[in-house]
């Protein structure tokens, strides 16, 4: 009896450790990354400060970095093409290098603006 009693409680807790195991083995972890490639366009966020519409213009080639690590090293990724204004915080650009996603920044000089895909 006392063999019998040691093994279910062996099973059990065997269960209880393999079952959180068992649950995420199926599980595919989505990728919230959009990839834009050449020829893509996007929009560019910036926070509508004068500077930032002043700084740029419209046929601007702007280099863009992506992030990374916890030094936030900077890589250059790709370049856009300032296409035109949208509203007050946004231009339109063009992807005419590289592979850009959703959060890289495209630069020229202190001013800085966030890549949003297009919509």
């Amino acid at each position: 009896m006392k063999r019998l009693t040691v093994f279910f409680t062996a099973a059990i807790l065997s269960m209880i450790v393999a079952m959180p195991l068992a649950v995420h083995a199926g599980e595919k972890k989505a990728k919230s990354e959009v990839v834009m490639k050449m020829s893509n366009k996007v929009h560019l966020f910036h926070s509508g400060k004068v500077d930032a519409q002043k700084e740029i213009a419209i046929g601007d080639v702007l280099p863009v970095f992506r992030v990374f690590g916890k030094n936030n090293q900077q890589k250059e990724v790709g370049q856009v093409k300032v296409l035109s204004f949208i509203g007050e915080h946004y231009f339109e650009a063009e992807i005419i290098k590289g592979e850009i996603k959703v959060g890289d920044i495209a630069k020229k000089d202190a001013t800085s603006l966030l890549v949003q895909p297009a919509k």
